[in-house]
């Protein structure tokens, strides 16, 4: 036993001894050198040690100017630079990165606008006013992250950062309840307000294999998104999220809880600290390679919680309980289970979602009762890329209440969403707030027809008409710096039974309308530093359309973002 512990010892021993007399004698090559070449030699040796003291490995090496690798500065935010997390701050592996970031978003558009009791126009006797308006908004997002960890192929031992956003917006509108409930405000709006957008800690817990699978967490103000294209939540709240990886990264999981922020009414951005009386619960897990090479599968739970509330928003409108009939607080509880996936087959390129959501509202305002939740959702996209050129086409289905009366809510809505679907900002039923007696249509960046007055700030609303979206299109890289993108919609109602119940309308028809647009992506610096869109769509109504609004007239939105990064 003792020379069994004794024996690596030995062998160690044995192998520096060998070490150290191979390294004393001289090879028949060396033998043969001569006087000249020996003593070159020996100075060669004495002059480049064999090993290099490195005290900080980052900025060690100096860059000459013939090379590939250009050494930065603090002006400048696209190479090397000590304020982008390229170099550390504290020692070898604590980094700070500071981003500085301002967008500039101007839109001229055409939306049916009602003229309520007091039209801006005279002799304006119509029940829908002007539909011009411009509106500017503007964002300046100032952040500021700390974090530490070699991250190249491990997560972060800690992360914690702060990301603060100044917004400027203005309204000019033609009608006069268009910017606020009371016509005596006029037809011009100027509002500002600063948020806090993030305000996390993240922290490294432990790992679950030599591969790097771990478990971390996350609390604070964040941003999470709960599926590929954020059909059902996509925000920037308060909450806490137990988030890793297994199997060799193969899966990716998520374990989130928010307790929600007001909103503020005009920027849509957080409020500090003022409650929105709704709790967010969502798991999710996701699956590389899952059926096949190259495609990513998901699977969901959601769980939204909205309390009773009463809340009236910045331009007094009041969105809790929403103003749709019978009004009172009510309690809403949804569960959603959703498959989504991303990827592809071959040349086939695929991204889709399905869900069903379940639940109970204790006091629907349309139905006048309290009702049972089953909706669903589904959308398919399919593209192929070839060269420069993808050519895509999808559909996007949400249920609709065929009976607001009979105690089930069937029409589909959402918790928080932002997808980017079937053209995304680029389609005028997508990007823009069409609203119908004191509600919304459908919301900024939604596609569902809900029928709540705010998709922030009010309650999910499930007697809704639904929604039948076909696209077409195709994104062309023109340049490396020019991205060109085309876009069609076919819109089209589920059933209007809802519709014409909300509004005592008999024969509102299903069809709603034709949506086109396109967008241009600019890239001037061929980096994201500097983003410029361009984007102009239309919307041709036809009969659903018209029966609501009566109007046949084509719709248009135009816009353009500046969006400089430091």
């Amino acid at each position: 036993m003792v020379l069994q512990r004794f024996l690596p010892f030995v062998f160690l021993l044995l192998a520096a001894l060998f070490t150290f007399k191979s390294g004393a004698s001289a090879s028949p090559a060396e033998l043969t050198l001569s006087k000249a070449d020996s003593v070159k030699r020996e100075r060669v040796q004495r002059d480049v040690p064999h090993f290099v003291s490195m005290p900080d490995r980052w900025r060690s090496i100096k860059l000459r100017p013939y090379e590939l690798n250009v050494k930065g500065r603090l002006i400048d935010p696209y190479n090397q630079n000590v304020l982008k997390g390229d170099f550390p701050i504290i020692g070898q592996n604590t980094f700070f990165v500071f981003t500085a970031s301002t967008e500039s978003f101007f839109e001229a558009s055409a939306v049916p606008t009602p003229s309520a009791v007091s039209t801006n126009q005279p002799n304006n006797q119509g029940f829908f006013g002007d539909a011009e308006r411009f509106f500017m908004n503007e964002n300046l997002r100032l952040s500021l992250e700390l974090y530490r960890g070699n991250t190249a192929f491990r997560p972060r031992d800690f992360e914690i950062k702060m990301t603060s956003v100044f917004n400027l917006n203005y309204l000019d509108s033609k009608e006069n309840n268009d910017v606020n409930v009371n016509v005596q405000q006029g037809t011009k709006r100027y509002d500002d307000h600063v948020a806090l957008q993030e305000l996390f800690l993240e922290k490294h817990l432990f790992d679950l294999s030599a591969h790097y699978d771990f478990v971390s967490f996350k609390g604070g103000i964040q941003q999470f998104k709960s599926d590929f294209r954020g059909f059902i939540f996509d925000d920037f709240n308060l909450g806490a999220r137990i988030f890793g990886s297994a199997g060799s990264n193969r899966f990716q999981y998520n374990f989130a809880y928010f307790n929600l922020l007001e909103k503020d009414t005009n920027s849509e951005l957080n409020t500090v600290f003022d409650w929105r009386d709704q709790e967010v619960f969502i798991f999710n897990i996701y699956k590389q390679d899952f059926l096949g090479l190259g495609y990513t599968g998901q699977l969901s739970f959601h769980y939204n919680h909205d309390k009773p509330s009463q809340y009236v928003d910045e331009n007094g409108v009041t969105v809790r309980p929403a103003v749709i009939g019978n009004t009172q607080p009510h309690d809403i509880k949804a569960y959603y289970l959703g498959w989504a996936g991303d990827g592809h087959f071959g040349r086939l390129n695929i991204n889709h979602a399905i869900y069903q959501v379940l639940g109970r509202d204790t006091f629907n305002a349309l139905a006048g009762r309290p009702i049972d939740i089953s909706a669903q959702m589904a959308a398919l996209e399919l593209s192929i890329d070839k060269d420069w050129l993808r050519l895509r086409a999808s559909g996007f289905f949400s249920s609709g209440d065929p009976n607001p009366l009979d105690g089930t809510g069937q029409g589909f809505d959402t918790i928080l969403d932002v997808p980017f679907f079937a053209g995304g900002s680029f389609s005028y039923w997508s990007n823009q707030r069409i609203r119908l007696l004191g509600v919304n249509l459908t919301n900024k960046l939604s596609l569902v027809p809900s029928l709540r007055p705010s998709k922030a700030e009010a309650q999910a609303n499930f007697v809704n008409p639904g929604l039948l979206i076909v696209n077409l299109g195709f994104d062309m890289d023109l340049t490396p710096k020019t991205e060109f993108i085309v876009n069609a919609n076919y819109i089209r109602f589920v059933d209007t039974s809802s519709l014409s119940f909300f509004l005592n309308q008999g024969g509102i028809r299903n069809d709603v309308g034709f949506d086109a647009g396109v967008g241009v992506l600019y890239r001037p610096f061929l980096n994201n530093n500097a983003v410029f869109t361009f984007s102009l769509s239309t919307f041709t109504p036809l009969g659903g359309f018209k029966d609501l609004y009566e109007s046949s007239r084509v719709q248009f939105a135009l816009f353009s973002s500046f969006v400089f990064t430091y």
